[in-house]
């Protein structure tokens, strides 16, 4: 009996002396619209798939002054209606947030102004993309408050 009430009392110290490790708290990895920067070039290519080494989805190669960037416009950012349009050579200013991903800078585009002015929303201000059927959405809500 004894022997068991030194083996919990030992238990009971040891427990009590190692350290509790610190809570774990939940990592964000939503853009924040205060990091956006807004990039101005010539696109080089439009990639309606990612290539190897690529995030998901299309990619825009933009020709900037400070050299080439990779913009990812996300799985929706070239399908479906309100789709945004664009071809090797126009200028575009393209809005989102830069990150490293696979080791190299990548902006995830939440805007897209194209030279004849109209801009095009690929993702939210909290970084999901729009989908085909939101544009839609959106779309014919703006025109039902046109017409009133």
């Amino acid at each position: 009996m004894r022997q068991l009430t030194t083996g919990l009392c030992t238990l009971v110290v040891l427990v009590l002396l190692i350290p509790s490790p610190p809570p774990v708290q939940a990592q964000t990895t939503v853009p924040c619209i205060t990091e956006e920067v807004t990039l101005t070039g010539t696109v080089s290519r439009v990639l309606t798939k990612a290539t190897p080494g690529m995030i998901v989805g299309s990619h825009l190669l933009i020709a900037t002054p400070g050299g080439p960037v990779d913009a990812s416009l996300g799985r929706f950012g070239l399908k479906g209606n309100g789709a945004l349009s664009v071809a090797a050579g126009e200028q575009i200013a393209a809005t989102g947030v830069m990150k490293m991903i696979h080791d190299k800078p990548v902006l995830l585009v939440r805007t897209v102004k194209v030279a004849s002015g109209e801009v095009y929303a690929i993702r939210t201000e909290h970084g999901f993309p729009i989908s085909p059927k939101s544009r839609e959405l959106t779309q014919n809500k703006g025109r039902m408050e046109e017409s009133r």
